[in-house]
């Protein structure tokens, strides 16, 4: 054989190594065709173990995914080691509903939400306390010796007509407690309150208030009379009994001393001799 066709011969021999090295024949690989047992109604099944079958194409064709610990197989066949090492014919348990059922993991416990509460409307109410006390000094203040008035009226009526009562004066038996008359548990609103007086009685200040009130207020009121038969002394007027007011003998103090000063005037303007200065001329 000739040097060139030897050499020839190497080339196609290595290309063809190449080629073979460079596309490997590829094996296929199957999976054994698992015939399935019919499950019962509890969903289980026996399944015969046949040739080239293990607990992987089992799991696979029962379950749908493989488990590498095979816990569902080994749990229902015990006696099964922890390869999952199956023979030829051996029947296996096979629970294809303990499978579709999903393993709980314990965990925290949901906290529980809280209850939802409703509130309470707002009733809206408030309280007016009114004093009809006698004004012993006529001051129109009321003073702590200052009693009510008994046999007189209260009235307390909202403008809009949603309450209106009328009470009479009294004394209260708790001394510690509030000496007029509370209105309670009355709604918010303009109220008009007025109180009346006995006959023998005359008022030192107005007997009519209008009052605005906002839910959960407390409003206080006097109203003041004095008696027609107290002292004079304590009618507030200044006056004594028997006796012209102070005020009176001041202005008439005044009025004689201006008319000292105008009569002193008058001499001044005289003549010495009798005369009298007329238009700045001296007349004789």
């Amino acid at each position: 054989m000739k040097r060139s066709h030897l050499l020839l011969a190497v080339l196609l021999a290595f290309g063809w190594l190449a080629s073979a090295l460079s596309n490997p024949v590829r094996a296929e690989t199957r999976q054994p065709q698992i015939i399935t047992s019919t499950p019962d109604d509890r969903g289980q099944v026996i399944h015969i173990v046949a040739p080239g079958e293990n607990c992987n194409v089992i799991e696979l064709a029962y379950y749908g995914s493989i488990d590498p610990s095979h816990a569902l197989i080994r749990q229902q066949n015990p006696g099964i080691d922890e390869n999952c090492t199956i023979l030829i014919g051996q029947q296996l348990k096979i629970d294809i509903a303990a499978a579709a059922t999903p393993v709980s993991t314990a965990g925290p416990s949901a906290t529980p939400e809280p209850p939802t509460v409703t509130p309470t409307p707002f009733t809206g109410t408030t309280e007016i306390c009114v004093l009809l006390f006698d004004d012993l000094n006529g001051d129109a203040l009321r003073q702590v010796e200052e009693p009510v008035i008994l046999g007189g009226a209260i009235s307390v009526a909202e403008t809009g007509g949603k309450f209106s009562e009328t009470r009479e004066t009294a004394i209260n038996p708790d001394p510690e407690a509030y000496a007029g008359i509370c209105f309670s548990d009355v709604p918010e609103g303009e109220y008009n309150i007025g109180a009346a007086i006995p006959d023998n009685y005359n008022p030192t200040m107005s007997l009519t208030y209008r009052l605005d009130v906002k839910a959960g207020d407390r409003a206080f009121v006097d109203f003041g009379a004095q008696s027609r038969d107290a002292p004079a002394a304590q009618t507030g007027t200044g006056e004594q009994a028997g006796g012209a007011s102070p005020v009176l003998g001041i202005v008439g103090g005044l009025l004689l001393i201006g008319g000292i000063g105008l009569g002193w005037y008058a001499l001044r303007l005289r003549n010495p001799r009798g005369g009298m200065r007329s238009g700045g001329l001296l007349r004789r």
